[in-house]
């Protein structure tokens, strides 16, 4: 089978293990980002680097994004589409809102192109291992297209319309913001009501309260292990994101409006963090608790207060 070329845009912490799949799986795959030298890196994997975004998606038959949020999106579309073959498909697995999605959608109809969204949640190591789960939007001729590229990400799952991709991802960041949120509050109740967090943390995950989070994200609040991973500033900016779209659809998530609240207050400090670091912003407003007794791990550009 032959496979179309795919122009990956965006090789950051998920495009970069995104597009080496891609490239190791056999497809030719043009690499490219803002930053030259992130898709240069890519080389060893097979891909193609481009310096210049025109030269990456000109005779592309499948483009994907991946990149930091709607508007970077629309920017990068807009300078693409001149240089778009008539026919070709969008995949953009960036997390957006839905009206950007359409928006998108509706400059790539304009230009005799096709859309879908289809972000992702499993973070990097889901990306690394293929095993995203993948939430695409769009016709259903259009997500069987793009089902070959997919499936080496993970595994795909219809969920409507263009625009719908993104609503089916801020409901899976609605549970994720929430459960990391829960989660802390449970560690940090079980080490100052004398108790052992790690113990009781392995007591309840065979129970109603496990889930992937209490597995992964509880390890890494007893670890205190807050190198992303998932990022503070993606959580928040999806977090606002359900809002959005909550007020569009004229519901109330008195919830998220709390997640929400709660990530802004490390916001200006901690953008860089794990959003795990959920339980930095709760210790925050109890003084002289804290989970464990290890220094807090952080990427370079955050510091705990």
């Amino acid at each position: 089978m032959t496979h179309p070329i795919v122009a990956f845009l965006g090789i950051g912490l998920m495009g970069k293990p995104m597009a080496a799949r891609l490239a190791r799986a056999g497809f030719t795959l043009h690499a490219w980002n803002r930053s030259p030298a992130k898709a240069e890196a890519l080389r060893g994997d097979g891909a193609v680097p481009q310096a210049q975004l025109e030269d990456a998606v000109r005779d592309a038959g499948i483009v994907i994004s991946m990149l930091e949020a709607g508007p970077v999106v629309a920017a990068v579309l807009d300078a693409a589409l001149p240089f778009l073959a008539p026919g070709t498909l969008w995949i953009d697995m960036s997390s957006t809102r839905q009206d950007e999605a359409l928006g998108l959608a509706a400059r790539l109809r304009g230009h005799g192109c096709r859309f879908v969204d289809a972000p992702v949640s499993g973070g990097v190591v889901g990306a690394e291992a293929g095993t995203l789960a993948i939430m695409a939007g769009g016709s259903v001729e259009d997500v069987a297209r793009a089902e070959p590229v997919l499936r080496v990400l993970g595994t795909v799952t219809r969920v409507g319309e263009a625009g719908s991709g993104q609503v089916a991802k801020l409901c899976n960041q609605l549970v994720v913001g929430a459960t990391l949120n829960v989660v802390a509050e449970a560690l940090l109740l079980a080490q100052a009501a004398g108790a052992d967090p790690a113990a009781v943390r392995e007591a309840i995950r065979g129970g109603f309260a496990g889930s992937r989070i209490l597995d992964l994200h509880g390890q890494r609040m007893l670890d205190r292990n807050f190198v992303p991973g998932g990022q503070v500033k993606t959580q928040l900016k999806d977090q606002r994101n359900i809002l959005a779209a909550a007020s569009a659809a004229g519901v109330t998530l008195p919830v998220t409006e709390l997640v929400t609240r709660r990530y802004e207050t490390i916001e200006e400090d901690l953008p860089s963090a794990d959003h795990s670091a959920a339980l930095i912003a709760l210790e925050r407003i109890n003084p002289g608790r804290r989970v464990g007794t290890g220094p807090d791990q952080l990427p370079d550009s955050s510091t705990a207060k």
